[in-house]
């Protein structure tokens, strides 16, 4: 990905914040866009921003498909959770190679980033970090138990689990990192303890109430929605759950995020797949969710000149989809690792 001298590519560009196709040739030089020229004509190859997946939960890869029983808080509540005994139970190198495996994954599936609760503490945020290592793909690590300190900023169960949760949000506050929270997974009634605090994120959101999610709006305050492990855990079985139609009408920033590896594949095809047949999203509304997650921490994601070069280039040549009457709807339902050709994967700092 790395070398001298310029990059060009050509085909059906998906296009800024809108996401509107054009036929265009892209020049790269020194890991960045210098030029966006359209075409009149250009390849059938679809190229489009990184995906960035909005919420991981990448130390229960070890866990992965364990049957499941019970209700939500003895599954993945900290700190006497299912998972967490599982996670307190696993050597170390395992965790890494675990987490590896996940990022990797994503990689290949053409996801740029991810924003990761990350438990465990400072070694939990040194071992998330040692698994990142060498690849492209850049996690966003909201610690806990002291890792908020050690990573990127804190990401709070929910604000009825942690007793000094106003000391946490201040000291992460002071030190300039985000601050992230479950809210509204499984009932209402967290929600608006978390909007006090002023967060950088919400996550789920799965029960909020149209007066939570007009304060959410009215907030600027992204949520990041992960609909499959919402319904596998059981917090979800209809189309109101998560409310996303009444979310995007309200003007909330909607992100996707795929939780927690031990319920579902940390891949942002199949949440897309998912969002659009069970919640019926216009197909940009979708895609722009699995892509602006990045923009919280300091990226612009979107194609534009001057902007870090982190795009993946797309082949429907490979399968069938070069038949589609409406690319766009095609990426959201049809698309998966395998039809991706080419993935650029720039630092911002290149």
């Amino acid at each position: 990905m790395k070398g001298e001298g310029e990059i060009t590519l050509e085909g059906q560009v998906l296009l800024g914040e809108d996401l509107e196709i054009r036929p265009a040739r892209l020049a790269i030089r020194g890991g960045r866009i210098a030029r966006v020229e359209e075409l009149g004509r250009a390849p059938d190859l679809w190229i489009l921003p990184a995906l960035f997946n909005a919420h991981t939960h990448l130390g229960d890869t070890v866990a992965m498909d364990l049957p499941l029983a019970g209700r939500l808080e003895e599954v993945v509540t900290p700190p006497h959770g299912l998972k967490h005994r599982i996670l307190a139970g696993t050597p170390r190198d395992t965790l890494v190679a675990g987490m590896r495996a996940s990022l990797g994954a994503m990689e290949r599936g053409g996801c740029g980033g991810c924003a990761d609760f990350r438990e465990g503490g400072p070694d939990g945020v040194a071992a998330l970090r040692e698994a990142a290592r060498g690849l492209s793909l850049r996690p966003v690590i909201l610690g806990r138990d002291g890792g908020e300190h050690a990573g990127d900023g804190i990401g709070i169960s929910s604000a009825r689990d942690i007793p000094d949760l106003e000391r946490q949000v201040a000291e992460t506050r002071r030190a300039g990192k985000k601050v992230a929270f479950h809210a509204g997974e499984r009932d209402p009634d967290d929600v608006e303890a978390a909007l006090a605090y002023r967060p950088d994120l919400l996550v789920h959101c799965t029960h909020a109430t149209d007066s939570q999610i007009r304060s959410i709006a009215d907030g600027g305050i992204p949520v990041a929605v992960c609909p499959r492990a919402n319904w596998r855990l059981g917090v979800a079985r209809d189309p109101d759950h998560p409310p996303v139609t009444r979310m995007v009408a309200c003007g909330c920033t909607l992100f996707l995020g795929t939780d927690n590896v031990m319920v579902a594949q940390p891949d942002l095809w199949r949440e897309m797949e998912f969002v659009a047949t069970v919640y019926g999203l216009p197909p940009r509304e979708i895609l722009k969710a699995a892509i602006a997650g990045a923009g919280l921490f300091g990226e612009i994601p979107f194609i534009a000149p001057d902007r870090p070069a982190r795009i993946l280039v797309v082949d429907p040549g490979r399968s069938n989809l070069s038949f589609t009457r409406d690319p766009a709807g095609t990426l959201v339902k049809r698309v998966s690792a395998g039809d991706i050709r080419e993935t650029f994967l720039f630092s911002p700092r290149e």
